[in-house]
């Protein structure tokens, strides 16, 4: 049965697992017919709606979360036999091409790009992954990653506690020194994909980033996501070179708030 992705339903909690020192997957008892890249709504009733990156399209599907608020704080202590309501897939997902490919996530960005690597893989294809956290007890899906890149994961954090020390966004500035790569994606914060942007330009590589703004409606009517001309909700969340090169009067400098007003962005 075809099922209306702007219509909420709820669904049932099959399981927590704890990743990291600060980051849970909650498993959900429910099939979608998702790209890489897209996100759902999910409604933590009497709390609020917000927008999550799927971390797994099937087998199962999945949300993985950092608390950051009230609404990602409820949604972590969940459990399983608990419901929540969803609302999606929504968005313009990652575009695949047979090319060589680095994928570059930086704390739970690595959720969104997980099932591209995955999809990319099982299609034959050999991108390389480079992930970075604060420390080495934040890495997400670390074992999983390893299993399916092997020698193509590069690994940094912040205080040099596994990987290479110091921020993604220079650890990529010396990698492209050593390798070639026909495209980009990437997700995680803004500032650090701002950075990725610059360095891919100058080496005129192709970039496609997921950005994230406050979404409401999610199907591009209120504006509360908008950046330059376009809705994240709608026209993103991710975004090609193009798409970035008309933003960048707003891209990793300003965003709008939940009351409407232009605010900086500062992660």
């Amino acid at each position: 049965m075809h099922i209306n992705p702007e219509f909420n339903r709820a669904v049932k909690i099959k399981e927590v697992i704890k990743e990291t020192v600060d980051i849970s997957t909650i498993i959900l008892d429910t099939e979608l017919n998702a790209k890489p890249g897209q996100y759902l709504m999910v409604w933590i009733p009497g709390i609020d709606e917000i927008p999550m990156s799927l971390s797994s399209l099937d087998n199962p599907v999945s949300i993985s979360v950092r608390v950051v608020g009230d609404a990602t704080k409820a949604l972590s202590q969940l459990k399983s036999g608990d419901k929540i309501g969803i609302r999606g897939p929504f968005g313009n997902g990652y575009t695949i091409f047979n090319s060589r490919a680095l994928l570059i996530g930086g704390g739970t960005g690595v959720a969104s790009l997980f099932p591209l690597g995955k999809k990319m893989v099982e299609a034959s294809l050999k991108p390389s992954f480079l992930m970075g956290a604060r420390s080495g007890n934040q890495l997400l899906f670390l074992k999983r990653l390893q299993q399916l890149f092997g020698n193509n994961l590069f690994l940094s954090t912040d205080d040099g506690s596994v990987g290479f020390k110091g921020y993604a966004s220079n650890y990529f500035d010396i990698i492209l020194q050593e390798h070639k790569f026909d495209i980009i994606y990437v997700c995680g914060p803004e500032l650090m994909m701002s950075k990725i942007f610059q360095s891919a330009e100058l080496k005129n590589i192709p970039v496609q980033a997921s950005l994230e703004r406050y979404c409401k409606c999610a199907v591009g009517l209120c504006g509360s996501c908008a950046i330059g001309p376009y809705r994240v909700c709608r026209d993103g969340p991710v975004f090609n070179s193009e798409m970035l090169r008309n933003v960048l009067n707003e891209f990793a400098k300003l965003k709008l708030d939940p009351s409407g007003k232009l605010i900086p962005v500062d992660h």
